[in-house]
């Protein structure tokens, strides 16, 4: 079995590349979700929720760099086009959300479909003992579990 220079098999690390790069795909269009929500909210919870935008579109901005230098520590190369990106696209695109509670469906949709990526990423990693990997995809669950259950709480009071 042929090792990569990390010590992982190359050919079950490619697959893990592979996914990684549709992970990192449906974090850019999530990315952009986000900005097109904190430009465009609009209402009473304006200022609340321009500010929980821009936190969470930064947070994404981070996590789409540990991905893609994931991505090439596996000797990977991280996908970089907007084609790309639409190719493998999986999240809804959030498109001239003004409304606070479609922006915060919005958002627990597209974090429930990225968890689902990520944990597929996991169970792929965890069978090659592929620990980085495998340990930024349970800090990203963590995370957006808590995000969930968060924005879910906020949309029982909007209702």
């Amino acid at each position: 079995m042929k090792l990569n220079t990390i010590g992982l098999p190359v050919e079950e690390s490619e697959v893990i590349i592979v996914e990684l790069n549709v992970l990192l795909s449906n974090y850019q269009i999530y990315y952009q979700s986000l900005r097109g929500l904190h430009w465009n909210i609009r209402g009473r919870r304006f200022f609340d929720l321009h500010l929980k935008f821009e936190e969470l579109y930064n947070d994404s901005q981070l996590k789409i760099d540990l991905i893609a230098e994931r991505v090439l520590t596996l000797g990977g190369r991280p996908l970089h086009t907007f084609e790309d990106y639409i190719k493998f696209k999986q999240l809804p695109v959030g498109k001239n959300i003004s409304n606070d509670v479609e922006g915060i469906e919005l958002i627990v949709s597209s974090l429930s479909q990225l968890l689902t990526i990520e944990r597929e990423i996991l169970n792929k990693a965890s069978e090659i003992n592929d620990e980085g990997t495998n340990s930024m995809m349970s800090d990203f669950i963590v995370e957006q579990e808590k995000t969930i259950w968060m924005m879910n709480a906020w949309l029982e009071d909007s209702l």
